[in-house]
């Protein structure tokens, strides 16, 4: 799900602060950034863990989106170009780990779940001097957060995009307005492909059916608005749900929980 900026909003090619090389294994950076902030296509020779303990991040890559909230964070493989962009602002963690500290993590972009501890530890590791003494208590400490940035447990809020210029079409036209209650044939007389090709293309490139697709394009959408607090009706609505049930219905499907209580879960 691609959250556009407004016309005139700050970009900025990396942060400042990033830095060109770690210092220790695990480094934590904290920064505010601005509404509309939008960092522009990077990669890092590490990995990283993209958090905001404050308002909602998105993560882009050619692979897909990411829209989380403070309860999820996005991992983020060493090498992967990727843009970050915070739609209403947020109070950013970054978490920067060499690679052979971060075995047994996965090897593409997902999304984690963060716990009360975690989010508690992010915030404090943020605080710690940056050439902490990796034999002392500080060391430990981040030994505790990498095993806690281990055990979390993964969370399907990744929205897949494809390569097929006719299928991005479908894709592109649905996320720029997810109501869109339009069906494969109607859209694919808009591309000049017929629907039998792009339900293929659908499976064959994005491993998920078109009705599939768009019910987690509509998820992603409704993602960054619950965050902010909008009624879930009035996202319901806007999405193209008959009724706020039938969307609180698709999302505790997805998620397993209902919208009041995933967001209540910090």
């Amino acid at each position: 799900m691609r959250i556009e900026p407004e016309p005139g909003q700050p970009l900025a090619s990396k942060p400042s602060d990033m830095p060109d090389r770690l210092l220790r294994p695990v480094m934590v950076r904290a920064a505010n950034m601005r509404p509309g902030r939008r960092v522009l296509p990077h990669s890092h020779e590490w990995c990283q863990l993209a958090y905001a303990s404050e308002g909602v991040l998105a993560v882009y890559t050619d692979q897909g989106s990411w829209v989380v909230p403070p309860e999820r964070a996005v991992w983020i493989p060493h090498d992967t170009v990727h843009e970050v962009y915070s739609p209403h602002g947020s109070k950013w963690r970054a978490v920067h780990i060499d690679n052979d500290f971060a075995h047994r993590m996965p090897g593409s972009c997902c999304v984690i779940s963060v716990s009360a501890l975690l989010k508690q530890m992010l915030i404090h590791a943020a605080t710690m001097p940056v050439e902490y003494d990796e034999g002392g208590a500080d060391g430990r400490f981040m030994q505790v957060l990498m095993d806690q940035i281990r055990a979390a447990r993964t969370v399907p809020l990744h929205l897949p995009m494809p390569v097929d210029a006719r299928l991005r079409r479908v894709t592109e036209c649905l996320i720029t307005d997810p109501s869109d209650p339009r069906g494969l044939e109607e859209l694919s007389v808009q591309v000049g492909a017929s629907s039998r090709t792009l339900a293929r293309l659908f499976s064959r490139e994005l491993g998920m059916t078109f009705r599939q697709w768009r019910s987690q394009c509509r998820l992603m959408a409704s993602m960054e608005r619950l965050a902010l607090g909008e009624q879930v009706t009035t996202v319901a609505i806007d999405l193209g749900y008959d009724s706020p049930s039938a969307f609180i219905a698709m999302f505790k499907r997805s998620l397993g929980k209902p919208p009041a209580a995933y967001f209540g879960s910090q």
